[in-house]
Parts: structure tokens; C-alpha cells; sequence
């Protein structure tokens, strides 16, 4: 019995020593702030408790690590824009070719990779912005092309029991055949209790496009758990803000961004975007719930909760751009949990989290009508009263780019043949005006929301112009099935003139037969590549007629059943030119600086704290014209130790700004831009700021690395 007494004391006081060596151990080292989720936590706030970099030290800021993926498109064509995770010390992110990787997060030492090609079937189109982690089981989720994957986070290895073999193919389970259109996993979806929650990319042109649904499903076992359809079905509530039956053929409406969810509530927040097609209608009359929604579904069963519509029959890709934040804010004395969602228009419209009622009044204005055959534009849409917008939103002569006296002579003649722009013109053939631009106002990279009830944002400030042509039909004037199918397909991008899109990184396709033969570009418009979506909906026949057309072949004109196009691009009237943004010699924006700012809004009072501008132009900081902005992909972190870190500008610079003032405090020389959001933890007390360096937007060179800041080590 003594005996059996001694070995019980020798154990508590082993326990004892354990307790004391811990806390020893988080005195000296503190204590690990992970980053777990896409843009920092459920509540997509991209806020750190991380405080040991501050204003006062920040100027000690120097490189930890780099690490280099490979994976980059040689022709300058590939992305990063992954914000990554990082959890138990070890960093997870994605390659420009969408390879997952796992890194010691204190030295960038690689621990696993793994390559999605490496299951048959498998391809990597389209970009990754993130992954989730499920910290119960240890995995780690994935979304490549049409298939969201499940890994042991340890080892990288697949979870044979989730799915087909480790993989869901996302075209399945949407209620309609989408095998041949357009869906990419591209962002991460978020995980509520036994469930992950997903949206997808889809196409918007004037092509076929899925159903944007939302779905859960087992985290277990990969199986379907619910839906919600976000083009409603006959008795759905929205119904009837559609054509009869539009479930059956209109596509999009689609979560592209990411979700937020309040667990506590059991809430979770959908952002959605526009339908298919983005700029032209008719076939879609109507309102068109749930298209440019905030849905907020019971995440136990998919159920509505209520929602909120930003955009009614949206003709200007006015998509959702950023999961909504979810902060809590201090009115009249009362604490209120809010949503906050940032729109591309440059607004911000806050709502009560469980009721959906506004907390600042929403306005309805009246807007333009459409002269389009065919269309109905809505009579009315919403703005909010406060806060005041983030971008502006008047681009009138007094606006036009007066940098130089050649930019305003050029910028004011081309100014003076479009449309005049007003907010909410609708789509022309004369061109449109679209300011701020086709990605903002606020882009995919979000705001970042400090616990005191502060968002920073960063806005771009840049006008598009947006043309529609009519589109072409087989037989008429000489017009073969080949230039018929490419102007209401391809021309969107590759432009009907062939030339391609350089800011956009689209090529052009003039002498196309010098550098592609035949087969491959056949192979090409079947399967689709990197950012470039699949054809394959056409029939053989329309493929060999585009390839005809592009190869400067001749190609008959027929109205037969196989070759008739009408039926597959949903007989819209109307295609356009494509995206084109509106610029001074393909590179200044035709509106005068800023055209990139960060700022700072207190959600509490719905006033501005400050705005600076973000980035600048070095050949014209040479010039002494400073403090431009650009435009800029990516969002900002903002941390305890009071400091908003951002990359995003086209400049290839990461920047830390005060919060308090708006101050830029730092800045570094990136390898490439970085166009993805940070992630800023800390492992044994050393905190790190980590950026993906991917370039290859908007005339900038790829990369294919993540660096990593931290302050010199003691």
C-alpha cells in the first residue's frame, strides 16, 4: 500500500513539472496564434492577435524565407493567389499549377507535396485562392478544376474514404447534366460542424452555364447532405422572379468568393454572384433571386434565414466579390453582431447577423433603362446611406486623367464618343462606361475587420468600357458556323478582332496556324487550360468549324441540326467585346489618381477613420507624381500589434500601415506581385507576415514563390 502511495505521488508530481515546464516554455516562447482558415477564421475577418511586430519595430522587418514552388507558366501566364494556412507550426499552400504543399512555417523547409494529376482524370485549370482544414481528423480539403479532394494533413496522402477514392466530383448531384460546362473549384469552402460547405467558378459568358448551388456534404464520407438552389425550382421562395422554368437552362447565381458562418448561430453567410449571361438578359426578365444576394442559410439544413439582394437583374458583373465579415459593433451603449459585405460598386451595407435588418437605411435610386432588343433593366436599385462609398462613382469630364496635358487630350476625345456614364447604365453598343471597374471597388482579396469594429479596405479605381455586338448567325452575310460560334463564345475574350486581351493575359489568335497545329487546338478547346474554360459542349462539328475559322480555312454554312448553334448559346442576341479597360497608351487609367486606395471605415459610426492611397507608378514617381495608387488583387491583415499588412498593388511591393493613421510604415520589393491576401501567425512566440508571390495579372510578371517577414531572431 506504501508502495502503491510513492508511485501515486511520484505521478502527480510528474504531472506537477509537466504543468510548471509548459507554462516555463509559453513564458519564454508565448504561445502559437495559427492561421486555420481561409482569410484567418470563420468569420473572414483577416485579422492576426499576433503583436509582436508594432509600429515601433517595424522598421527591423526583414526576410525569413522564401520558398519556391516552381510550377510557372513559361509564357508569364500563371497565378498564386492562395492565402495560406498555417496550423501546428506547418504551412499549407498551392503551386501556379495547383500542386498542395506543406512547409516547416519557422524556415520554409518542404514536408510533402502533392500533385492532383497524379489521380487519372485529374487536371489543373483555373487557380486555388485557399484550402480548409479539419482539425478534428486532421485533413486537409482541396478544390482543383471540378473536384474537391480530402488529404491526411500529416502526410499528404489521400483519404480513400472520402468520396470516390479521396475525390467529389463537384459536376455531380446539381440537379441538371453540366458534364460538358465550365465549373472550377477554385476557392475554398468552410466547415460547419460535420459538414463542408462549398460553391464553385462557373461560366458567364453567353455560353451554357451550370446552376450555381449551394452544398454540404459529409466530411465523413463525402456524400451529399443538402442543396440549395440558388435559381429557384417551381415552389421555391424566388420563383417567380425568373421566367418559368429558368432553372432548367440559365446558369451562374454561384458562390465564387468563399462563405463566412457564426457557429454560435449556426448561420453561415453566401455571397453570390450574377447569372449567365452577365451583360445581356432577355432570357432571364426578371429580378433574379438569388443572383447578387447575402443568402443566410441554416447551416444544419440549408434553409433559408432571410436574404438580401445588392443588384437586380444584373447586367454589369456586379458579383459578390469577398466573403462577408463578420464583426460585432457598439451602438447607443448595445453591442450589435453584424454582417458587413463589400461590394464591387464600392459600398459596404451592414446588416443585423440573425434578422437581415440594415443597421444604416438603404436608398432605392431610379437608373437608366436598357435600348437593347430585348431587355428589361430593373427600375430600381439599392445603395446604402452609410458608409459612404469607397470608391468613387461619377466618372464625368472633370474626372478624365490630367497627369499629362498628351493623357487628358487623348483620354477626353475617346471620353467624348461613349455613352455618358451614370451609375447603373446599362450595356450598349455605343460603349459603356463601367466605374469602378468590372473587379472593383472591392475584389476577391476582402477587408479585414479589427475587433473594435474597424474595416480596411483596398479599392481599385478603374473605368472599363463595355461594348455589345450583335452576335452573328450562320449563313447570314457570308458568315460561316465557325465566325458565328467564336463571336458569341470566344470573342469575349480573345476580342472579334482576334487580338486578344494583354492585360488580361489572353493571347491573341491572329497567325494562330503558325504556332498550333490543328489537333492541338482542337485538344484545346475540348479540355480548356489554366484560366481558359472547356468548349466541350459544342458538337465536333461547331469545334472543327471554330478551328476552321481561326486557321483562316474555309468552312460552309449550314443550318443543319448538327451544326446549328442556336440552341447551344441560349439564342442571346447580343455578345460583346470583351473586357477591356479604359487606358491611356495600354497602361494609365483614364481617370485621374487615385486608382488604388486602402482605407479605414468604423462600422460603429459608418464613418471614414482615413483613405491613402495604395501603390504607385515608378516611372512617374520619378517624374515627382507620387502617391498614384494602382490597381491592386489581394486584401489586407490587420493585427493586435496595430499594423495593416497588404501586397495587392500592381508595384510588386508588400506594405504595413499604421491603423490608427493610415501612415505606410514599410514597405519590400516583392519577387513577384503579390496578389493574394497574407497570413500572419506566430510559432514559439516569433510572429511572421507570409505572402504568395504569383504575378501574371494585369501586365505583370508571374512568380512562383511565398516569402516569409519576421523580425530578426534574438
Amino acid at each position: 500500500m506504501e508502495y502503491m502511495q510513492i508511485l501515486a505521488n511520484r505521478s502527480y508530481l510528474k504531472m506537477v513539472y509537466g504543468i510548471i515546464f509548459f507554462c516555463v516554455l509559453e513564458g519564454v516562447y508565448g504561445q502559437d496564434i495559427e492561421w486555420t482558415h481561409y482569410l484567418g477564421d470563420k468569420h473572414s475577418r483577416q485579422y492576426s492577435a499576433a503583436d509582436q511586430i508594432t509600429p515601433d519595430n517595424i522598421k527591423d522587418l526583414e526576410l525569413a524565407w522564401t520558398y519556391h514552388t516552381g510550377g510557372k507558366d513559361k509564357n508569364n501566364r500563371s497565378q498564386i493567389q492562395c492565402n495560406p494556412l498555417m496550423v501546428g507550426g506547418i504551412l499549407y499552400g498551392t503551386t501556379p499549377d495547383l500542386k498542395i504543399f506543406a512547409l516547416d512555417a519557422t524556415n520554409g523547409d518542404e514536408i510533402w507535396t502533392w500533385d492532383p494529376q497524379s489521380k487519372p482524370g485529374l487536371t489543373t485549370s483555373g487557380v486555388n485562392r485557399g484550402l480548409v482544414y479539419w482539425r478534428k481528423e486532421k485533413r486537409i480539403l482541396y478544390g482543383n478544376d471540378r473536384f474537391l479532394h480530402a488529404l491526411d494533413s500529416k502526410t499528404g496522402k489521400r483519404i480513400s474514404s472520402f468520396g470516390d477514392n479521396g475525390s467529389i466530383d463537384l459536376k455531380k448531384g446539381l440537379g441538371r447534366n453540366v458534364e460538358n460546362l465550365q465549373l472550377q473549384a477554385n476557392t475554398p469552402g468552410v466547415i460547419y460542424k460535420d459538414k463542408i460547405i462549398v460553391g464553385m467558378r462557373l461560366g458567364e459568358g453567353p455560353a451554357p452555364a451550370a446552376p450555381g448551388h449551394i452544398r454540404a456534404y459529409n466530411l465523413y464520407t463525402g456524400k451529399l447532405e443538402w442543396r440549395f438552389n440558388t435559381i429557384p425550382q417551381p415552389g421555391e421562395f424566388g420563383y417567380e422572379t425568373w421566367p418559368p422554368n429558368a432553372f432548367k437552362y440559365i446558369g451562374g447565381a454561384n458562390v465564387w468568393t468563399g462563405f463566412s458562418v457564426d457557429e454560435e448561430r449556426g448561420i453561415i453567410f453566401c455571397p453570390t454572384g450574377s447569372a449567365a449571361f452577365d451583360f445581356w438578359g432577355g432570357n432571364r426578365l426578371g429580378d433574379n433571386l438569388y443572383s447578387n444576394c447575402l443568402i443566410a442559410l441554416d447551416a444544419n439544413t440549408g434553409k433559408r434565414i432571410w436574404h438580401y439582394q445588392f443588384v437586380r437583374h444584373d447586367l454589369w458583373d456586379r458579383d459578390l466579390p469577398a466573403p462577408p465579415n463578420l464583426m460585432t459593433i457598439t451602438q447607443n451603449g448595445e453591442q450589435i453582431d453584424v454582417v458587413a459585405q463589400i461590394t464591387k460598386s464600392g459600398h459596404v451595407f451592414v446588416f443585423d447577423r440573425a434578422t437581415g435588418k440594415p443597421i444604416y437605411p438603404i436608398e432605392e435610386i431610379r437608373v437608366p433603362t436598357s435600348t437593347l432588343e430585348g431587355e428589361a433593366t430593373a427600375p430600381f436599385q439599392p445603395v446604402p446611406s452609410k458608409p459612404a462609398p469607397f470608391s468613387r462613382q461619377l466618372f464625368s469630364y472633370n474626372e478624365i486623367n490630367d497627369v499629362t496635358p498628351e493623357i487628358h487630350a487623348d483620354i477626353l476625345e475617346r471620353f467624348s464618343r461613349i455613352k455618358p456614364h451614370t451609375p447603373f447604365m446599362p450595356p450598349s453598343m455605343e460603349g459603356t462606361i463601367i466605374f469602378p471597374g468590372f473587379d472593383g471597388g472591392g475584389e476577391w482579396g476582402g477587408a479585414a475587420a479589427d475587433p473594435n469594429g474597424i474595416l480596411y479596405i483596398n479599392a481599385n479605381e478603374m473605368p472599363w468600357i463595355l461594348t455589345m455586338v450583335k452576335t452573328k448567325n450562320a449563313g447570314e452575310n457570308s458568315v460561316s458556323n465557325g465566325e458565328a460560334i467564336y463571336t458569341q463564345i470566344c470573342a469575349v475574350c480573345h476580342g472579334v478582332d482576334l487580338m486578344g486581351n494583354i492585360a488580361q493575359k489572353v493571347p491573341s489568335l491572329v497567325d494562330l496556324e503558325k504556332r498550333m497545329k490543328r489537333e492541338d487546338i482542337l485538344k484545346l478547346l475540348e479540355t480548356g487550360r489554366g484560366v481558359m474554360p472547356s468548349v466541350a459542349f459544342l458538337k465536333q462539328s461547331q469545334r472543327e468549324a471554330v478551328v476552321a475559322y481561326l486557321l483562316g480555312e474555309a468552312s460552309e454554312s449550314t443550318n443543319d441540326e448538327e451544326s446549328d448553334n442556336r440552341d447551344v448559346l441560349g439564342r442571346s442576341p447580343y455578345s460583346s467585346t470583351g473586357y477591356h479597360r479604359f487606358l491611356y497608351d495600354k497602361k494609365y487609367p483614364a481617370v485621374k489618381p487615385p486608382w488604388g486606395t486602402l482605407n479605414a471605415i468604423d462600422i460603429n459610426t459608418g464613418e471614414y477613420l482615413w483613405k491613402v492611397p495604395l501603390g504607385e507608378w515608378a516611372d512617374l514617381a520619378e517624374k515627382g507624381i507620387r502617391n498614384t495608387g494602382t490597381e491592386n488583387y489581394g486584401g489586407p491583415v490587420v493585427t493586435d500589434g496595430g499594423l495593416v499588412f497588404i501586397a495587392a498593388s500592381r508595384d510588386e511591393h508588400i506594405r504595413a500601415f499604421d491603423k490608427a493613421t493610415g501612415a505606410e510604415l514599410w514597405k519590400f520589393k516583392l519577387p513577384a506581385a503579390g496578389y493574394a491576401t497574407p497570413a500572419v501567425y506566430s510559432v514559439r512566440g516569433r510572429q511572421f507576415v507570409v505572402v504568395a508571390c504569383g504575378g501574371g495579372k494585369i501586365g505583370t510578371k508571374s512568380g512562383e514563390s511565398y516569402v516569409a517577414f519576421s523580425l530578426p531572431s534574438q
